[in-house]
């Protein structure tokens, strides 16, 4: 059935790659009109970065031209104002996230301006991602200021070697600061991004980067397998695919095991929370009925029936591409949806039974009954064969810990045909 635990990172279903261009374009009120918009989840994308990290095939571009980034606040301010007006006077957000790229990249006075644009969406449960780099103090006073609630940072490894290694060449020194700096800021919620399967890592070197995160005993970790994907720097380098998963798979049951001790709760196969820390603090979107809006070049809006962005790219040239158009586009541009995905019932079952199974409390029964008028074990009995193998418990509600060690298997495992085919038939570029 699975031969490999390493498939691929099912953030979003369906994948980006699944979606096409929307011809006609619908208008943003009436793919809004419907839906229930009093507590949305607001998402905001800077697209740039200092670097671009080797194992990296996210929408940015690094270290852009400083009128590049003036013109994107600037085309960002006019989409704010079209989704405003498309929402409606009604609409609320509940909480935010602001990512890309690295948001930090943005100068404190360019970071009071994205404030600023997102405007009433600010006073909510807000998260924003920085790295070692940007994570300097005037920039997080800014974010402290406006009610920051949440900072993740991208450290990978606390070894310079292992992060020269994952193409993401940095010094401890310089990642202990931002850490300090972070700290200083009084976020209330310190997230730290760790990889395993880093050419060289060993279960010291790992171990020796837990214990350093842990000194700072942030209220999050994720912990994520490194994967080399096609058209990222480290794409070119060849591995035994066998022994890698072995490697990672060891350095993943070490993880757990050494974050459990410390006093950590497994939340899903990549995220970990410290056991006192309240678990509505901060901007967790794992939830199926949310409805995401987003702001900026690679965002994404969810529906309940389209999902939908802009153009996706991922090599340099083309992500300059897809950048350079948004930039030109018209203010009544971005009134319509561009491209997207259309889910139908089918789909929208498949999706809220991934994005809770996928998590350590797994799929609420009654609420997936009262969402759908069905059971879940009845649409999808393939669920049978996860309850075979050891990975879910007999209810089929929950991944054992065995599945949720195998999640990156099992998710892509359970992608429809239909996305599937969509997802295989684009063309990366």
């Amino acid at each position: 059935m699975i031969e490999s635990p390493y498939q691929g990172y099912l953030y979003a279903y369906p994948h980006k790659t699944a979606y096409r261009r929307l011809t006609p374009r619908p208008s943003l009120a009436d793919v809004w009109a419907g839906e229930r918009r009093d507590a949305l989840f607001g998402y905001v994308h800077v697209p740039f970065c200092e670097m671009r990290c080797g194992f990296c095939n996210l929408f940015t571009r690094s270290n852009p031209a400083a009128d590049q980034v003036t013109a994107y606040l600037g085309r960002l301010r006019a989409q704010a104002r079209a989704v405003r007006d498309a929402l409606g006077q009604r609409a609320g957000v509940a909480r935010l996230a602001i990512g890309g790229g690295t948001p930090t990249y943005l100068t404190a006075p360019e970071l009071l301006e994205l404030f600023e644009i997102i405007g009433d969406w600010g006073g909510v449960p807000t998260s924003v991602e920085t790295s070692p780099a940007t994570a300097t103090p005037d920039r997080l006073a800014v974010l402290a200021g406006h009610g920051t609630t949440r900072v993740s940072i991208g450290v990978q490894s606390f070894l310079d070697a292992e992060a020269r290694a994952a193409g993401r060449p940095q010094r401890r020194v310089e990642v202990e600061a931002a850490l300090g700096a972070i700290r200083d800021a009084a976020v209330p919620v310190l997230n730290i991004d760790l990889i395993y399967g880093i050419d060289g890592q060993t279960a010291a070197t790992w171990r020796e980067s837990l214990d350093a995160a842990l000194s700072w005993r942030p209220e999050e970790l994720y912990l994520y397998p490194l994967y080399v994907r096609p058209l990222t720097g480290l794409g070119r380098r060849a591995r035994t695919r066998a022994d890698w998963d072995a490697a990672r798979m060891a350095l993943y049951r070490q993880a757990v095991e050494v974050l459990t001790e410390a006093g950590y709760v497994q939340l899903s196969m990549r995220q970990f929370r410290r056991a006192d820390v309240p678990a509505d603090d901060g901007p967790d979107y794992c939830c199926q009925d949310d409805g995401m809006v987003g702001l900026g070049c690679g965002a994404r809006s969810y529906t309940t029936s389209l999902h939908y962005s802009f153009d996706y790219a991922v090599t340099v040239g083309e992500v300059r591409a897809v950048l350079d158009d948004y930039l030109a586009r018209p203010d009544d541009d971005f009134r319509f949806a561009e491209f997207g995905y259309r889910l139908d019932s089918a789909e929208q079952r498949r999706r809220w039974l991934l994005k809770s199974l996928l998590r350590a409390e797994g799929v609420p029964a009654a609420d997936y009954r009262a969402r759908f008028g069905t059971s879940h074990v009845g649409d999808f009995p393939q669920l049978g064969a996860l309850v075979e193998r050891g990975w879910l418990e007999p209810g089929r509600e929950r991944l054992t810990a065995e599945g949720l060690a195998w999640s990156d298997a099992i998710g892509p495992w359970l992608v429809s045909g239909e996305v599937r085919a969509a997802m295989d038939g684009f063309a990366l570029r």
